[in-house]
């Protein structure tokens, strides 16, 4: 296969069929948008496209004078008092110096005037009567167990007394183990000891266990009999049911006559019942005293409770 040609195979004369016409194409859209918007900008000076407004905008003007003018919360809150005027913020620097020195007279005449007057000014933030005691923090009980420390024995190279020290204690407590389980109660064996059977001895055994299930089956075969016989049931006679409906009758009778017995002790103690409301209601009654002095008294000592919580 021979190699592909490359470029175009026509001569000089169809070379302008490559030629691009976009710069062309695009001058006449710029040409026709500009005759139909009025012409091009690039021709025109340019006082005729900028100039200075300098008009006054006054409607910007009007929302600066309403937001100046708009009145804060609190200040309108101190303005429905007529007694109490808003301080404004570059008087608040004089008071400052003149409030530490007024607030010192006050200290002065108050510790005077004391027994006199109880409603003496005093600074609250005066650093002179703070007492220079730390308190100390109460350390919080921790859920890790403590830390067993060893004696000084375990160390890597300790001193031959602490070493036999620690010997000693480990031992005692070896010796003691020891001493619990040879002192303490003898554990259930597993296997009792005991002599063999001879094969002779066995046939007597066996002879007695069966002399003992032969006693036991006699009893065992009457009680299967008592079981397997049929339970007669007894007829019950004319007389028997007579006598059964005299007896509900009279039971009856007497039922009824216990209700009215009860009825009319009931009516008796009707005035005894009465006392014992009457009784009831005064203890009520003072009660209800007791507790609104009770309110009244508490009410003096604490300021009454605006809701269900204090």
């Amino acid at each position: 296969m021979g190699k592909k040609a490359k470029g175009s195979r026509k001569g000089k004369k169809a070379w302008r069929a490559n030629i691009s016409t976009e710069e062309i194409e695009d001058f006449f859209e710029k040409s026709t948008k500009d005759a139909l918007s009025g012409g091009s900008l690039q021709a025109v000076s340019s006082d005729s496209l900028f100039y200075e407004d300098k008009s006054k905008d006054l409607a910007v003007k009007k929302k600066i004078e309403k937001h100046r003018e708009r009145v804060l919360r609190c200040d309108s809150l101190l303005q429905k008092n007529q007694f109490v005027k808003p301080v404004p913020s570059s008087i608040l620097k004089k008071c400052s110096k003149n409030r530490n020195v007024a607030s010192k007279s006050n200290l002065k005449v108050a510790n005077q005037d004391g027994d006199k007057d109880d409603s003496a000014m005093f600074d609250l933030w005066d650093d002179k009567g703070k007492d220079d005691k730390k308190v100390k923090k109460v350390a919080k009980p921790t859920l890790i167990p403590a830390v067993e420390i060893d004696p000084p024995g375990c160390s890597f190279n300790p001193s031959y007394e602490s070493h036999q020290d620690t010997l000693a204690s480990a031992v005692a407590e070896v010796m003691q183990k020891i001493y619990k389980n040879e002192l303490g109660p003898e554990p259930v064996p597993l296997t009792v000891p005991g002599e063999a059977i001879a094969e002779e001895d066995m046939y007597f055994l066996d002879v007695d266990n069966r002399s003992d299930n032969d006693e036991s089956t006699p009893e065992n075969e009457d009680d299967d009999a008592l079981e397997k016989k049929p339970i007669k049931t007894k007829r019950v006679t004319r007389v028997e049911l007579n006598k059964r409906a005299r007896r509900k009758e009279q039971q009856r009778k007497e039922a009824e006559a216990k209700k009215i017995k009860e009825l009319s002790k009931e009516i008796d103690s009707i005035p005894e019942i009465v006392q014992e409301i009457e009784h009831e209601d005064e203890e009520k009654k003072k009660r209800h005293l007791r507790r609104q002095v009770a309110k009244q008294e508490m009410l003096k000592t604490r300021p009454p409770r605006l809701g269900k919580h204090k």
